[in-house]
């Protein structure tokens, strides 16, 4: 069973990628997209780009923040913040553009903070800690957005299944948005008086303390606020649907190509945004969601490979070092001292 499970998620992300990929194709199918994207591209001004350069780094500042909040719910202190930018920065480029980030994201912070001094358990409950303030973020965000644009959520009546669709009406938009914040405030109460630890097959998860808590409700909004600012400073002025908008596609679509599993949500993640932006033309959306994949994805993660190399090299210096230091001196025999 095990084994047939392991194969499940690859192929959700191969069947997202190939629908979605498709999808585009028909959108695009007879444009010239290739010269109207690079005029695009060309004629974003430089004052744009350079600040959705810095909603890159708001965003990825942020993700640093999250694996600094749950080393703090874990109690441990010792580890310096250059350490955990460098290590959540390396995490989340993998994570994004290899896709099942819960797992790649594992794999990558054991690996790291193992030398640090933790235990395969208090990595495991990091990364729970970190993708459940992804979580609350969207979740927040999504409750908000909800309650006071609830208009806004038709622009996915197309691309929801019917059983669904009904959350596209504003009166319903609401009332969803009312479930998620009931669900935040639920766990900052859970915070506050100290509910029971959940235990999902033997694995404790206990409620953070307050101060923990409202670090996470306050740098998971951040992040997504950082990165769909990449793609609002992309998009031009003409036509634009405003900030809040484009934060609300962005959540949407973004959590979409999560649940693919697609490598980098790649095509998942451009059908559903390009399809909820009518306003605007398809190509111009294509190249600030281009901006996005550069600045967010591929720029972080070609520097993330970076970053392996050179703390794998370092930890295979350290382990010879330490095995030359073992050996016995010429002779094969320890030399005593008088």
């Amino acid at each position: 069973m095990k084994r047939i499970v392991d194969f499940i998620w690859p192929v959700i992300g191969i069947v997202a990628v190939t629908a979605s990929v498709w999808l585009l194709h028909r959108e695009f199918k007879g444009a010239a997209v290739g010269p109207e994207v690079w005029e695009h591209l060309k004629s974003i001004p430089a004052s744009r780009y350079f600040l959705a350069f810095l909603s890159t780094l708001v965003a990825y500042g942020a993700l640093a923040w999250y694996d600094r909040i749950a080393l703090l719910h874990l109690g441990v202190k010792h580890i310096s913040w250059v350490f955990i930018a460098l290590c959540s920065f390396t995490t989340y480029a993998l994570a994004h553009n290899i896709g099942a980030s819960v797992v790649s994201g594992g794999v990558v912070r054991y690996r790291a903070y193992h030398t640090k001094g933790l235990t395969a358990a208090q990595v495991a409950v990091l990364v729970a800690v970190t993708s459940l303030t992804f979580a609350l973020g969207t979740v927040l965000l999504g409750g908000l957005i909800s309650i006071f644009e609830p208009k806004e959520l038709g622009r996915f009546h197309g691309m929801l299944p019917a059983s669904l669709r009904f959350l596209t009406d504003p009166a319903m938009a609401r009332m969803a948005g009312a479930v998620f914040l009931t669900a935040i405030a639920i766990y900052v109460a859970g915070s506050i008086f100290r509910f029971k630890p959940l235990i999902i097959k033997g694995f404790r998860l206990e409620y953070p303390r307050l101060e923990v808590t409202i670090r996470q409700l306050i740098v998971a909004p951040l992040e997504l606020l950082g990165a769909a600012g990449i793609i609002y400073f992309a998009l031009p002025e003409l036509n634009n649907p405003g900030y809040f908008v484009v934060l609300g596609v962005f959540i949407f679509s973004f959590s979409a190509a999560l649940w693919s599993n697609a490598p980098g949500g790649i095509g998942v993640f451009e059908w559903f945004f390009i399809s909820a932006m009518p306003e605007m033309p398809n190509t111009h959306v294509l190249a600030a969601l281009l901006v996005f994949r550069i600045l967010y994805l591929l720029v972080p993660f070609c520097l993330s490979i970076f970053v392996v190399i050179i703390f794998e090299r370092n930890r295979l210096e350290e382990v010879l070092h330490h095995h030359d230091e073992e050996q016995p001196p010429a002779g094969g025999e320890h030399v005593r001292a008088p």
